[in-house]
């Protein structure tokens, strides 16, 4: 299955904001996270999520910072900050508006099929 541009991006903030306020991360872990939480469904690339990443980081969403892995490989690893656990707050009170609204509009028609 193909997820919509839009959707993608739509969830992204709240996805990686979410992520990070379980702890600190780095790029490669975050998208490995989404795609395991999508269940495969929703495989992210560099070039999406590092934008979002500096994007959240000038915000004040967010901090990096550098360190050596055991493997001797350097990585900017992230960390949520106080408003950006904010930001999580108001994301969240947003999506279950429109998450309550998309199960009351679609409870009143069946499923419809997919054509083949």
């Amino acid at each position: 299955m193909r997820i919509d541009k839009d959707l993608v991006a739509a969830s992204a903030t709240p996805l990686v904001l979410g992520i990070l306020a379980e702890g600190e991360s780095y790029g490669y872990a975050i998208l490995k996270q989404v795609n395991e939480l999508s269940g495969g469904r929703m495989e992210w690339t560099d070039g999406m999520l590092y934008p979002l990443l500096h994007r959240l980081e000038r915000l004040g969403h967010i901090t990096a910072s550098w360190s050596t892995s055991e493997q001797g490989r350097r990585r900017k690893h992230y960390a949520i900050t106080q408003d950006g656990l904010a930001a999580l707050a108001e994301r969240r009170s947003q999506w279950a508006v429109v998450s309550e609204a998309l199960e009351k509009a679609w409870s009143r028609q069946p499923m419809p099929r997919a054509a083949f």
